[in-house]
């Protein structure tokens, strides 16, 4: 089964590349065969001269940002973007999330429609919609969240996986927190899930772990496409344990969104470093597994500076007291390992009952994927998804921030002439605050 890539706005046809480039690299040599046969059958088609084409789409309001993407693929040589999967005009959102969602995205609904349409019909069988785009923006966001809506439309039984870009914490948009919410509320009601990735703690791992000095998009675009390749590539599930899955979203979903009230995801990827380092170093499955672990309980976002004295509680209850001990409680795991000697890692770390909620039976609250062949160089790699009190703090922050904005009805005006009113502000404050509240009280 196919995932259809729709890649939104700058931050989406800045990751789209990238990502597509590292799911190549990592299937292309790959050992045996038939990782590589599910990987291209998964992202890519063949065109009548034996080229691999991504099965994606991209939409932005400016040409460049296309052309980039575009680019970027080409001078691969080894894979590209079909020519007629594309959408641009030459005028932006301007940063503005009511631009976006209330103009563009009607304007060329029809347009976009039609080209995720074809791409769809590639597909012999649709695994599921990878949607990727930032929160911060008009085009991304904006736009991207009123694609989403029609794509719910267009297929209301099929798979619809968010893929998040969270702005840095001092970000270069005034307006970036109204943007996140508005983005949030909306697509809360109409994705299956959301994978959020937060800059700052990307931008961390870029610095801390693999020692990078002048940062880049680049840089970040790349240990980003590096942990949602390590979700995304083939790998035997609980419902296939013997072959290569083919329905990669839908079995993600069953396996981490138990209620339609929780559909955050994070996303831990060890070990990551540069790739000087990696030929000097040796990693065991016992010691990777504990470091996971102890990153899962004290919502540690990298495996440096982890605070090792925060322990599971004694009992499932008390949920104010273990919040003040920093412990990060969870609804469900999915837990991916990935290379040599993976069938002796033992899990029954991740399977402890304390971890989770006392309301999700126990066969629902944690899986385990495997494939034996190393992802992306690494020998041993180990990826975490969760669906925890991961992301409880960023976006408590998020909605605080633009309350405080909104009370003091900064910038509102912005919004307010392209059709959103401050009682759909209201709405999408009220939408989560009600997400807020019900991870808090896990």
């Amino acid at each position: 089964m196919s995932v259809v890539t729709v890649q939104l706005g700058q931050c989406g046809n800045q990751i789209g590349p990238q990502l597509f480039s590292t799911l190549y690299d990592d299937s292309s040599g790959a050992s045996p065969k038939t990782y590589k046969e599910f990987s291209h059958e998964r992202f890519f088609w063949e065109d009548s001269g034996g080229m691999l084409v991504a099965r994606s789409v991209l939409v932005d309001m400016e040409p460049k940002v296309i052309s980039q993407a575009i680019t970027k693929a080409s001078k691969s040589g080894k894979w590209r973007y079909w020519e007629k999967a594309h959408f641009c005009q030459k005028q932006g959102s301007g940063n503005n999330w009511a631009n976006g969602y209330c103009v563009h995205g009607p304007r060329h609904e029809e347009a976009v429609e039609d080209l995720v349409r074809r791409e769809v019909e590639r597909c012999d069988r649709l695994s599921g919609i990878f949607a990727m785009m930032s929160v911060a923006g008009g085009t991304g966001s904006g736009v991207g969240t009123f694609i989403t809506q029609c794509l719910r439309d267009m297929y209301p039984h099929s798979f619809i996986l968010n893929h998040l870009t969270w702005p840095y914490g001092t970000g270069e948009v005034i307006v970036q927190n109204y943007n996140t919410v508005l983005t949030l509320s909306r697509l809360y009601q109409l994705s299956d899930a959301i994978v959020v990735h937060e800059n700052d703690t990307v931008h961390k791992i870029c610095s801390q772990l693999m020692n990078i000095k002048q940062i880049s998009i680049d840089d970040i675009n790349k240990v980003i496409a590096h942990q949602l390749g390590s979700m995304l590539q083939p790998a035997y599930t609980a419902d296939s344990p013997t072959h290569y899955s083919r329905n990669p979203i839908g079995e993600l979903l069953s396996s981490l969104v138990c209620h339609p009230e929780y559909k955050l995801l994070s996303l831990c990827n060890i070990p990551q470093m540069s790739h000087t380092s990696l030929a000097y170093s040796a990693y065991t499955w016992p010691g990777l597994l504990k470091h996971l672990r102890q990153m899962l309980i004290a919502s540690a976002r990298m495996e440096e500076g982890i605070d090792w004295k925060v322990s599971v509680p004694s009992s499932g209850g008390e949920s104010t007291r273990n919040r003040q001990m920093g412990f990060n409680r969870s609804l469900s795991n999915l837990l991916i390992l990935r290379g040599k000697d993976v069938s002796s890692a033992d899990t029954d770390g991740f399977k402890d009952p304390a971890l989770y909620v006392p309301w999700v039976p126990p066969d629902g609250t944690f899986s385990s994927w495997t494939s034996p062949v190393p992802f992306n160089g690494y020998e041993k790699s180990a990826t975490l998804v969760s669906n925890s009190q991961f992301l409880l703090k960023p976006l408590d922050n998020i909605v605080r921030k633009a309350w405080n904005m909104f009370v003091s009805r900064a910038y509102v005006h912005q919004y307010t002439k392209f059709r959103i009113s401050e009682e759909d502000f209201l709405d999408s404050f009220s939408m989560l605050e009600q997400i807020i509240s019900s991870y808090t009280h896990l």
